[in-house]
């Protein structure tokens, strides 16, 4: 997959691209109805034998459009996105800079730089995407703004439990730790990558050694407290449980929370090395204890609960 940057104005020229058929819009999560948009839109493309695209945006818009929005934790962060468009089979991924000059164009203007500018024959999105400034254009629009030289699909709503699938409920899911939910929702477990840092080095003392993950600011986590996890790591998947909070019992001054991952029967040094983590379950609220041997007590506890959880 061909991924390109764009920015308004872009400088490509029609004539030097592929007809291709987009899918377009946000996709953050890339869940279940994301995925039937940008499905529609590689089967459209296989169909019709062109290319297949993917229009997305970064950063998220209330960054630029709403002044109590500094930064945007994201379900997918965009490199997360690219993988999972890669595995999706798309031909190119446009990433669109939303800042203030595309914020104010026009529809009209929109459609001709970034769709028919573009050379897409067929757009596919969701029926509530919008676009132009103050989101003027949408689906009702959209037959006029062509003008003839594309044609368009919009995919109705997606619902899972009769509810809507969407990046509001997977957000509020996370919020409540039910990443088990959340798995059956995007039609994967959520995960996060990470590069093993040095830590305390505590775990060791205590019988549970772990892996302290830094990850990128830009992920959305889930809520603090101890899951079952699988870690995949140089194309192997292993077992396993994370904390993800403040370890309250050793420290108190701790103001963002740390990723710590106790890996089943596993000894290998993983300094400096990147891991998937896959949130499977949670397990437990974060706790405060009174000793190092109370902890103990409850992390055996931990690690009982969750190889049953895998032996499922």
């Amino acid at each position: 997959m061909q991924t390109v940057m764009l920015t308004y104005p872009h400088t490509l020229q029609v004539d030097e691209l592929p007809e291709t058929v987009a899918a377009i819009g946000f996709f953050d999560g890339v869940h279940k109805g994301h995925q039937q948009v940008i499905q529609t839109a590689a089967d459209k493309a296989r169909a019709r034998n062109m290319e297949s695209a993917v229009i997305t945006f970064h950063p998220h818009p209330s960054v630029v459009l709403r002044k109590d929005v500094h930064h945007v934790q994201y379900i997918t962060p965009l490199r997360e996105k690219q993988e999972i468009l890669q595995r999706l089979d798309i031909d190119r991924l446009y990433v669109i800079t939303f800042d203030k000059t595309l914020s104010a164009l026009e529809p009209q203007a929109f459609i001709d730089h970034f769709i028919i500018g573009l050379n897409i024959k067929h757009l596919v999105a969701g029926f509530d995407f919008s676009y132009g400034h103050k989101g003027r254009g949408n689906v009702h629009t959209i037959e006029e703004h062509a003008r003839g030289l594309f044609t368009f699909t919009a995919i109705g709503e997606v619902k899972r439990d009769g509810e809507k699938v969407s990046s509001t409920r997977i957000r509020e899911l996370l919020h409540h730790g039910l990443v088990h939910q959340v798995h059956s929702l995007l039609g994967r477990p959520l995960s996060i990558r990470g590069i093993v840092k040095e830590g305390d080095k505590r775990g060791r003392t205590i019988g549970y050694p772990t892996a302290n993950l830094d990850v990128t600011k830009d992920a959305l986590l889930p809520k603090v407290g101890v899951y079952a996890v699988k870690v995949l790591y140089e194309g192997e998947v292993h077992k396993g449980m994370a904390s993800l909070g403040y370890n309250p019992t050793f420290t108190d001054d701790r103001k963002e929370p740390i990723i710590e991952v106790n890996i089943f029967d596993y000894s290998n040094d993983l300094y400096g090395e990147e891991l998937i983590l896959e949130w499977h379950r949670f397990i437990r609220d974060e706790e405060k204890f009174d000793s190092a041997a109370e902890l103990v007590k409850k992390i055996e506890d931990d690690e009982r609960r969750i190889r049953d959880f895998f032996r499922q």
